[in-house]
């Protein structure tokens, strides 16, 4: 016997049997049960989601000599079988990507006037109906608006924007939806039990996930796998055959990020690089990895990981702050995009790695020292297992806070927040501070939260910040740095010689 793929061989025959369209079979079923039966239906989605296995299941449910009319062909009498085995008669499939012309359509829509050979009714599936000329959709529409009784057609698109509205007013529309990849992988799960073969968990994630969302690449992608690793699919047979990258070297890539140590990330990408990996798809997964990451932020218990990845991407979500995934996220993205525009893929893949290192938060505010110096960590203690975090070491508040506000371990806007704002009062276990409403914007709750992640790491313990906006006493770190300027003897003379002024927001503390 001849080998027949899993797309074919595993082509639902059944309402019951189709994946992930359970809206679209509801409807259907109730239509066909109550006899309510329209003349055109239009079934819109992208590849390989059943379009056409659709079409083929409603015309045998329209045609079943034994059940007659109804949701529940029998799959055994003489037309069922024939259209199964696509050489029923009275069933037209046509590619309207090769026959696209007027005349073709014509000729179509004149044989349909004649009586069906066998069946109940002639069913003409015009496949990617999108494609024909303006002409043979003009061709079409008298037939639509007063199609004989017993024909009835069934469109299939991928692009259902191309179709003439007049066509589309004509038609029962349904759209097929992508599937998830917990569905394709459930039912690539169910095949290779029915074919007595093994298969890892891991390895049919991977295969869903590399379909998107299409359960026919998803067969074709495990009948390959099959042939790769010669019957047993297993992770790692799979990640070589999509050259996937392992999840660890990602973790890996995102937590020296976090560090703010590039000279980390650039040793990973050169591993990757030893093991031939493909860098489109490192993009694409970082992609992956981020979003899980902006999730577990967002909603904690939204991502399930496996083992120690959990732990791993817990601490990558305390790590990293919600603007820093979100700027990362779309750097991946368009690192992706501008891929073949690199000199080479390497160069592709690492320039947005260090980009996300140039633009992160506190990057524009790194001292001349560490410029010159060896890259130091943003947060040295972020990325370290839950089990081997060391408590920082305490430190004692004097109650200066513009001194203080200088010294945190802090970058970007978080840092002006610290050096605009002034104290209001400290119990060792509250710290309130004012701003001024001119500074009101440094305020938000995602610089809050660094500022009191900074404070909680210089007093290793705890500490509850409340932040107020209020008129301040000239008892900040910047107002400081203003005196300091103002009595400068070169400043001096600058205002009174030459009229100058002294922009006050545009101070910016050292430390």
């Amino acid at each position: 016997m001849s080998y027949q793929v899993l797309a074919r061989k595993w082509r639902p025959r059944t309402f019951e049997s189709l994946v992930g369209q359970e809206h679209i079979v509801k409807a259907l079923r109730h239509a066909l049960d109550q006899k309510r039966l329209h003349h055109a239906y239009l079934f819109s989605g992208t590849r390989g989601v059943g379009k056409t296995t659709l079409a083929r299941i409603l015309a045998k449910a329209l045609n079943c000599e034994t059940a007659g009319i109804s949701s529940n062909p029998c799959g055994k009498c003489s037309a069922c079988m024939e259209i199964d085995a696509g050489r029923f008669v009275d069933l037209m499939e046509v590619d309207a990507a090769t026959n696209t012309k007027v005349d073709e359509m014509r000729q179509l829509l004149e044989n349909s006037v004649y009586a069906p050979t066998r069946g109940r009714f002639k069913v003409y599936v015009i496949d990617e109906v999108h494609m024909l000329s303006t002409s043979a959709f003009n061709a079409m529409l008298k037939t639509l608006e007063e199609p004989p009784e017993h024909i009835k057609f069934i469109l299939a698109t991928t692009d259902p924007q191309k179709i003439p509205v007049t066509v589309l007013s004509r038609c029962l529309q349904f759209n097929l939806k992508q599937m998830t990849s917990q569905a394709i992988a459930d039912h690539l799960e169910k095949i290779l039990s029915e074919e007595k073969l093994s298969g890892e968990a891991g390895a049919l994630r991977l295969l869903a996930e590399g379909a998107q969302g299409s359960m026919r690449d998803a067969l074709s992608l495990l009948d390959q796998a099959i042939a790769y690793s010669a019957g047993s699919v297993t992770e790692q047979s799979v990640r070589a055959m999509l050259g996937a990258i392992d999840d660890t070297f990602l973790y890996s890539i995102l937590e020296a990020l976090a560090r703010g140590d590039a000279a980390a990330v650039l040793a990973i990408a050169e591993d990757m690089r030893a093991r031939s990996f493909a860098f489109d798809r490192a993009l694409q997964d970082l992609g992956v990895l981020l979003h899980r990451i902006a999730l577990v932020q967002a909603v904690p218990g939204a991502v399930d990981a496996a083992g120690s990845l959990r732990e791993r991407l817990a601490a990558l979500a305390r790590a990293l702050g919600p603007e820093e995934i979100q700027l990362y996220y779309q750097i991946a993205i368009h690192g992706r995009q501008d891929l073949p525009f690199a000199p080479d893929e390497f160069a592709g893949f690492t320039m947005p790695l260090l980009r996300m290192l140039a633009f992160s938060p506190g990057a524009s505010d790194s001292s001349e020292s560490e410029r010159s110096g060896p890259a130091k960590a943003r947060h040295p203690d972020a990325v370290k297992r839950a089990d081997e975090r060391q408590p920082a070491a305490h430190a004692k508040f004097d109650g200066d806070w513009p001194k203080l506000a200088n010294s945190l371990n802090l970058g970007g806007v978080a840092k002006q927040l610290a050096q605009a704002s002034e104290l209001a009062g400290f119990d060792g276990e509250t710290l309130e501070l004012r701003v001024p409403p001119a500074a009101k914007h440094l305020a938000e709750k995602g610089f809050q939260d660094k500022l009191r992640g900074a404070l909680q790491e210089r007093f290793g313990k705890p500490v509850r910040l409340t932040v107020t906006i209020r008129e301040t006493t000239g008892n900040t770190a910047r107002d400081r740095a203003a005196a300091v300027i103002g009595q400068d003897a070169f400043v001096r003379d600058l205002v009174e010689n030459f009229d100058a002024t002294i922009v006050e927001s545009s101070i910016k503390p050292a430390q």
